[in-house]
C-alpha cells in the first residue's frame, strides 16, 4: 500500500474519532424534553368533597424507567401514607397516568411526591396542598 494512501487512512480514523464527542453532545442537546422541562408531573382534580391525585411522566421523547409515588395526607377524617412504585415505559409524545389516589380533600392537607429514574437520571415533582 502506498505511504500516502495509509497516511490519508489514518487521518480519517483520527479525525473521526475526534469529530465523535461533538456528535455525540449534538444529539444530547437536541433530545426533545417537554417545553416546561419537567419530566414528570402530579395533577390534582376535586371530585365532589374528593380529590384525585395522578401520577404522570411525561415527555416528547419514550422513555422508560422506574417510579415512586408517595402521599401524606392529614386532616378532619383522619391520616393517611400510600406509597405506590414499579417500572414504567411511555410511549413519545405523550403523558404516561403512573399512579391514581383518591382522597377526601374536606380540611385536608397533603403532600405528594413522584420520583422518577430513566436512564440512571434522577426526577422529581412535588404537590402540596394546604398547611404550610
Amino acid at each position: 500500500m502506498p505511504h500516502t494512501l495509509r497516511q490519508s487512512r489514518r487521518l480519517a480514523v483520527i479525525l473521526a474519532l475526534a469529530l465523535l464527542p461533538v456528535g455525540a453532545v449534538a444529539a444530547i442537546s437536541t433530545a426533545k424534553e417537554p417545553a416546561d422541562g419537567q419530566l414528570c408531573e402530579i395533577k390534582a382534580t376535586p371530585q365532589a368533597g374528593m380529590v384525585k391525585l395522578e401520577a404522570l411522566a411525561k415527555g416528547d421523547t419514550g422513555a422508560g424507567g422506574t417510579y415512586s409515588f408517595h402521599v401524606e395526607k392529614s386532616g378532619g377524617s383522619g391520616s393517611s401514607v400510600i406509597s405506590q412504585g414499579g417500572d414504567f415505559n411511555a410511549a413519545a409524545g405523550r403523558s404516561q397516568l403512573l399512579s391514581s389516589v383518591t382522597l377526601d380533600a374536606k380540611a385536608a392537607r397533603y403532600k405528594a411526591v413522584l420520583d422518577l429514574v430513566i436512564d440512571g437520571r434522577s426526577f422529581s415533582c412535588t404537590k402540596q396542598i394546604g398547611g404550610d
